[in-house]
């Protein structure tokens, strides 16, 4: 079942001769379930593309559909709640709240919702994130894997349709990457979780079950790995 989609997408900075176009007429679409790994140099556009795909910042021209919606069809206030509770993000420098405790910032998409927090999911998910007795934490006394899976734990609280992760591994020693991308695949494989990685990692990208290319803003590979 298509769970993304993405129609001619195009974003351009600037005008006139100083215009750059970081994103020239990208279409693609991803499965539920699908982990997908997009591949690319530095300046290539998968930056922009992630952030287009999270509803940061707006295409030139384009459409982005998740789970049928068309994300750029709403309004602001509309967007910002979509995004909350259909887009996970987990970025490389981890963007925690620095005053929230490690369970705060985990259930942050419920509080901004005036939602009740589900204590056997949070117990569920801080357990599987080996998080159990950090909970109190503040970010600035964790080490940066264990940040990054508070970051994680904040992306799935809200059970997204998609999880976008930018360069995830990027501000990690190997150990802590390695033990990062098993815990991302395994909300994958377990959960059904349709996962997209940003990364310039050729390691990362031979995990995925299908990885997408990107160079000077357009698709220049898209190549099933696992069936």
């Amino acid at each position: 079942m298509e769970i993304l989609k993405i129609e001619n997408l195009s974003k351009v900075y600037g005008k006139g001769e100083t215009a750059v176009k970081a994103l020239d007429d990208v279409s693609f679409s991803v499965n539920k379930g699908e982990f997908v790994v997009i591949i690319g140099p530095s300046g290539s556009g998968k930056s922009t593309l992630l952030h287009l795909l999270g509803g940061v910042d707006k295409p030139t021209s384009g459409k982005v559909s998740v789970d049928q919606t068309d994300m750029y069809g709403l309004d602001e206030t509309q967007l910002a709640i979509f995004r909350r509770r259909q887009i996970g993000l987990v970025y490389q420098f981890y963007n925690l709240i620095p005053i929230l405790t490690v369970k705060e910032n985990i259930t942050l998409p419920m509080l901004l919702d005036s939602k009740k927090v589900d204590q056997t999911q949070l117990n569920e998910i801080v357990d599987i994130l080996g998080l159990e007795e950090r909970l109190n934490y503040l970010p600035n006394q964790l080490s940066g894997g264990q940040q990054q899976r508070v970051s994680i734990g904040r992306a799935l609280f809200s059970n997204p349709s998609i999880m976008l992760a930018d360069e995830p591994t990027g501000n990690l020693d190997s150990k802590n990457s390695d033990e990062i991308m098993e815990l991302l695949k395994m909300f994958n494989k377990t959960y059904k979780q349709t996962l997209l990685v940003i990364t310039h990692d050729e390691r990362i990208a031979l995990q995925a079950d299908r990885v997408i290319s990107i160079e000077d803003g357009r698709i220049a590979k898209d190549e099933v790995i696992r069936p």
